[in-house]
């Protein structure tokens, strides 16, 4: 393709995390900052460089249980920097990348600072706990008279029913699925940062209580404590950056109803996005040497790796037994740094880019993909369905 697209005028500069851990003692504030003054070094650059600030989610829902940023005020206040762009984002974010680097591209800022905080780890362990979606608003109106009658108040209850679905339609079993959660808790044993380590057999999947069948304890991803945060530049600031990365393409398509339980098709999800993001490059699915699939739960690392085309539809379970070919020497690795199934939900794709950055920058230590040149990264499915390819410069 010859043609400049938007993506190509803007890199990722910099990644940073606070802390991570199931419970971690500081403030959703106080993790924010972490993150942001890890990611803005990274980057080679410093606080007064910074123009633009986003976050998610943004609104009153960050400071929901579990939800803890420091908002977008706070935190523009705590760093004392001058923003020419901002945006606070609710719902509907495809990739946690994908605004700031329209802001960067169309001039509205020169470096953007969007950051995801979550204190889920200490909400599920505290008085109460983290209130299931949709018990806060127990009038049945809206899609809550679909869901509330029968109970789907959080997620594991929605998705699990994809999951049924699937291994029905296409005659997979749990014991094939269940390579996936095993192999990606073998990364994160090399990831220091994770929350678990301790490995993990099939064995231990398949006696794992059920939380909403055929969904067990090990198909969920884990409440954790932390900060991520992603410094995203214009282009044509690379030669002040420490090690920039290329946003080759990347798509974000919603082409059935924006409900889980409204899904019309539940064997195709994220595939118009994934059409869409290989539209935009002459890369192509063999072409990717590390896979960073969304992994709230098992069901959406199928969805993935089928979307995207590293195998065909109802091959996925297939394409995982064994972990062989999803280990980090296998011909796709998957969420090398433990996925949130074992290294701790960050949720919206943020630990899985900063993963990828570190893949492609050759920065990830001991599970390090030899040679990787291209990353893929995607987020969630259904409602917010975004997918990247991320290069080497």
């Amino acid at each position: 393709m010859t043609e400049e697209r938007a993506e190509h005028r803007a890199v990722i500069s910099g990644v940073g995390q606070s802390e991570i851990g199931r419970q971690v003692d500081r403030s959703g504030l106080q993790l924010t900052l972490d993150a942001i003054l890890a990611a803005v070094a990274d980057a080679g650059l410093t606080l007064d460089d910074v123009d633009g600030l986003a976050m998610f989610p943004g609104g009153g829902v960050a400071n929901l249980p579990g939800y803890a940023n420091g908002n977008l005020y706070e935190v523009h206040d705590a760093l004392g920097v001058t923003t020419t762009w901002r945006q606070g984002q609710v719902e509907g974010m495809s990739l946690p990348f994908y605004g700031a680097a329209m802001a960067v591209a169309t001039g509205q800022a020169r470096h953007v600072v969007v950051w995801r905080t979550v204190k889920e780890g200490s909400a599920a362990r505290g008085a109460g706990g983290r209130p299931a979606y949709g018990s806060t608003k127990p009038a049945a109106e809206g899609p809550n008279a679909w869901l509330l009658p029968v109970g789907m108040l959080s997620p594991v209850v929605q998705v699990a029913p994809y999951a049924m679905r699937y291994l029905h339609d296409f005659g997979a079993t749990r014991e094939q699925l269940g390579w996936i959660p095993v192999t990606q808790r073998a990364h994160a044993a090399l990831n220091p940062d994770a929350v678990y380590r301790d490995p993990l057999t099939i064995d231990d999947y398949l006696a794992a209580r059920m939380i909403s069948t055929p969904m067990c304890l090990y198909d969920c991803d884990v409440p954790a404590d932390g900060a991520t945060a992603i410094v995203v530049s214009a282009a044509d600031t690379t030669a002040d950056l420490r090690a920039p990365v290329r946003i080759e393409c990347m798509a974000g398509v919603v082409d059935q109803r924006p409900a889980w339980d409204q899904w019309q098709d539940f064997s195709r999800v994220g595939h118009a996005t994934a059409a869409a993001m290989w539209a935009r490059t002459d890369l192509r699915p063999a072409d990717v040497d590390v896979a960073q699939l969304y992994d709230g739960f098992t069901i959406e690392v199928v969805w993935w790796l089928e979307a995207m085309g590293f195998c065909g539809v109802g091959e996925a379970a297939a394409f995982v037994e064994g972990g062989t070919r999803i280990a980090l020497d296998g011909e796709l690795p998957l969420n090398t740094w433990g996925g949130q199934l074992s290294g701790g939900r960050l949720h919206a794709a943020f630990g899985h880019t900063a993963e990828a950055v570190r893949q492609l920058r050759g920065e990830a230590g001991d599970r390090q993909v030899a040679g990787c040149e291209v990353a893929a990264v995607t987020n969630v499915g259904v409602l917010e369905a975004g997918a990247a390819l991320l290069t080497r410069f």
